[in-house]
């Protein structure tokens, strides 16, 4: 019985982690916007920039950064701060994975776009099972960082 509270409790905690979407591209926000809702979970904020990404950053939990933002490459550094300053999962979501190759202190990995809705899910739970310390399998497309 109460491993069934246990699972049941960090179940509810999987679903109230709260995704921060920073990406310039709208129609790939939305996109990642519905698929995030579709979930059950919930869209902190759309963010195309640093000072917006950082204003939203406290009302997240999880974020997906791209590399390249309306105020240039300031992903890598959006990534870093979201993850050392406010205790963010951060997974990476670019065309261009070769600029954070070496990984961002902090961050959990990058995923190479075009990524298909399922594979957003994948990631979705990923990292809200291991911010809640359960075990979680890393969804394949997914490049950790060291």
């Amino acid at each position: 019985m109460a491993t069934n509270v246990v699972r049941r409790w960090q179940r509810d905690d999987l679903m109230k982690q709260r995704v921060l979407i920073v990406e310039d591209e709208f129609l790939i926000a939305l996109d990642l916007e519905a698929t995030v809702e579709g979930m059950g979970m919930q869209v902190a904020g759309l963010a195309n920039d640093r000072e917006e990404a950082l204003r939203l950053a406290p009302l997240a939990d999880i974020a997906f950064v791209d590399v390249n933002l309306a105020d240039g490459p300031t992903g890598p550094e959006i990534g870093r701060r979201l993850a050392q300053e406010h205790g963010i999962a951060v997974v990476f979501m670019t065309g261009n994975p070769e600029m954070v190759a070496d990984g961002v202190k902090g961050a959990v990995g990058v995923v190479q776009k075009p990524v298909m809705p399922s594979v957003v899910e994948q990631l979705v739970k990923y990292l809200a099972a291991r911010r809640v310390g359960m075990f979680a399998v890393v969804p394949s497309q997914m490049t950790v960082f060291a």
